[in-house]
């Protein structure tokens, strides 16, 4: 079984993309959404759930870890991985490496929650993968919460996204990393201001084949799916059509968890 896991809806796309690769294996997602968003958070206290959702997936049968979350992962994949040596834990992180390799301008921006943003994860990916480019990482407080509140079509949503991408392509940037989970459900609105002036970068189907390399015995499971969340649950459940995630909704083994 695998467990997926985010502060909240945006992992959910990180899902979808594990579904299409490894169909038969069973599934738990667990949306921490009584501590929703992460981005805010201390790296003390996102470490500290981190810990408290491993253990409880582990608890239920989970022999694989996906932390289907940039905040997380940059705070704590590598605490997670040490207390859990035996069990696969896949994180995700901003694909600054496929944006600085095929941009042409050599101009990439990355938008992120606070927390990541101010990380030395991304600092240290950005010193890897792109020392030959300039980079914009970009705080975008706030749009995680407009994706959990399904406030999609928001004026005051669409007005920031305007504000903080047109900049970007003034400078010619043609690779927008997205650094959050909850950003894949932002393309629509991100897709109609860039047009063909940049590409959006998400990782959400690398991250899927890197689970599927490690999954081993995995893939012979039932394809079971539990949906479960640390606050309100059927929020969890009623989202599903407004992110058009109706091959998750059909999936579901026990709509009560």
């Amino acid at each position: 079984m695998i467990g997926v896991f985010d502060s909240g809806l945006g992992g959910l796309s990180v899902l979808a993309a594990l579904l299409k690769v490894l169909p038969k294996a069973d599934y738990v997602y667990y949306a921490d959404t009584a501590h929703v968003p992460y981005g805010n958070k201390s790296e003390a206290f996102i470490t500290q759930r981190v810990l408290a959702i491993g253990d409880l997936l582990i608890d239920q049968g989970c022999t694989m870890l996906v932390a289907a979350c940039n905040t997380a992962t940059t705070a704590a994949v590598h605490t997670l991985r040490a207390a859990h040596p035996a069990i696969p834990v896949v994180g995700i992180e901003p694909g600054i490496k496929p944006a600085a390799q095929s941009s042409l301008t050599r101009r990439i921006a990355v938008l992120a929650t606070e927390a990541t943003a101010r990380s030395q994860r991304l600092a240290g990916l950005i010193r890897e993968y792109a020392t030959d480019v300039e980079v914009r990482v970009v705080p975008c407080p706030g749009w995680a919460t407009y994706v959990e509140t399904l406030h999609l079509d928001d004026p005051a949503l669409q007005a920031d996204i305007r504000a903080r991408i047109e900049p970007l392509l003034d400078q010619e940037i043609d690779r927008i990393v997205l650094g959050c989970t909850h950003y894949s459900f932002l393309k629509p609105p991100l897709t109609e201001i860039i047009g063909d002036r940049a590409q959006l970068v998400d990782v959400a189907d690398a991250v899927a084949r890197q689970a599927l390399r490690l999954a081993g015995d995995i893939i012979q499971d039932s394809g079971r799916l539990r949906l479960c969340a640390s606050a309100n649950p059927e929020r969890l459940h009623a989202a599903l059509p407004h992110l058009h995630l109706d091959q998750i909704a059909k999936r579901i083994d026990d709509p009560a968890c």
